[in-house]
């Protein structure tokens, strides 16, 4: 039997990004228990006020999961020690782990620890491809990184794109790294429960919408989407409002001058972070869903957005063919006219609509979250 621990420090209360997919994979692992031998523990380091504040607190989303392991430092001081003493993590944090065969570091890092293996998941290379689309602190993920790699037995990465990548930028052996695709948060069931639009959202329903859902930072490509959107209202009068969903990242200040720019400002909402259960209704009733972004690791929101019946268009970079498939208008992120003349077609054509909606519900099946934790389980057995 072997005794696996994986990280669950970006698990927080408000799940999003890398947070949603540790939950449902060690959900999933855990739900698995009959069907592998291995004990599935967790690692936990506290955040840098509880820290200060001497108060750890583990999310409600995996306090009851067992056995659990608190180091005592925040993620901030940590890689500091990564950084400049290494040998920290032998010493002072593998004996507290009970000598685990495999340790998996699930966001950019793994410790040197000297008597398990160690498994990194690396989920896109935007800080090395991409630069100028990162704020201060992912830049050091680069070189922090290309460190951990010295010491990694396996990398798990979450798409064929993010792998070649993985190989070109980082010189990384293909036969050690390992795709394990991710999966919606949502299902079909999903639409059976939605909830009733609350009297205070910002938003009214009845008004036809485009749809975007993810962080706004430059990567997003959100001002050619506004852009794109002047331009249908401009040319072809269209009826739709354009909704934004999805925290202030960085460099977000150009998205909100674009918008405050627009003509047709009072058409474009940003609404700010909002519970799964309402970001699946506006899902469930978008004209479309449009995701214009320049480089993913994945593109969950594409995932989602099938899941619930929206028809999709994104863009033909990275991965977002690979998750898309067939199922979706593919366009160059770069041409304004190209994404214009993509949305057109989707909201005046019924039939193709109708079409993007069923392809992208079969599409969606082909992932799952089962399907993420058997992978994982089974690049784990490849190592021991």
């Amino acid at each position: 039997m072997a005794n696996i621990l994986i990280d669950a420090t970006p698990i927080t209360k408000s799940l999003s990004g890398v947070g949603i997919y540790i939950f449902n994979l060690i959900k999933q692992i855990k739900s698995l228990k009959n069907n592998h031998k291995s004990t599935i523990g967790i690692v936990y380091q506290p955040g840098l006020k509880e820290w200060i504040q001497k108060k750890v607190k583990l999310s409600p989303n995996i306090k009851n999961y067992h056995p659990q392991y608190h180091l005592d430092l925040p993620v901030r001081f940590s890689n500091l020690l990564l950084d400049y003493y290494p040998q920290f993590f032998p010493k002072y944090w593998e004996p507290i782990l009970e000598s685990p065969d495999i340790i998996h570091g699930t966001n950019y890092t793994v410790f040197p620890y000297k008597n398990c293996r160690k498994v990194m998941t690396i989920y896109d290379l935007t800080f090395l491809k991409y630069p100028d689309y990162i704020d201060s602190v992912v830049k050091q993920y680069g070189r922090r990184v290309q460190k951990c790699l010295q010491w990694t037995d396996l990398v798990l990465t979450i798409s064929e794109s993010s792998k070649r990548d993985i190989v070109e930028y980082l010189n990384f052996d293909p036969e050690r790294v390992v795709v394990t695709p991710l999966a919606s948060r949502y299902t079909e069931q999903t639409l059976e429960t939605l909830p009733k639009p609350p009297v205070d959202l910002a938003y009214d329903f009845r008004k036809p919408y485009l749809l975007f859902v993810s962080t706004l930072e430059p990567r997003k490509n959100i001002t050619t989407l506004i852009a794109a959107f002047n331009q249908l209202k401009e040319q072809y009068k269209i009826d739709h409002e354009l909704v934004l969903i999805g925290q202030k990242g960085w460099r977000y200040e150009p998205i909100f001058k674009a918008i405050a720019s627009s003509p047709y400002s009072h058409h474009i909402h940003h609404l700010n972070y909002l519970p799964d259960e309402l970001v699946a209704l506006f899902y469930s009733q978008a004209e479309a869903f449009i995701y214009p972004s320049h480089y993913e690791g994945f593109g969950l929101p594409v995932l989602e957005a099938m899941t619930l019946g929206a028809p999709v268009i994104t863009s033909n970079t990275s991965s977002l063919p690979e998750v898309a498939g067939e199922a979706a208008m593919l366009i160059d992120p770069n041409e304004v006219e190209d994404l214009t003349q993509g949305i057109l077609k989707v909201i005046s054509d019924s039939q193709l609509r109708q079409d993007l909606i069923q392809k992208g519900k079969q599409q969606a099946k082909l992932f799952s979250w089962e399907r993420t934790a058997q992978e994982t389980l089974a690049a784990y057995r490849s190592i021991l």
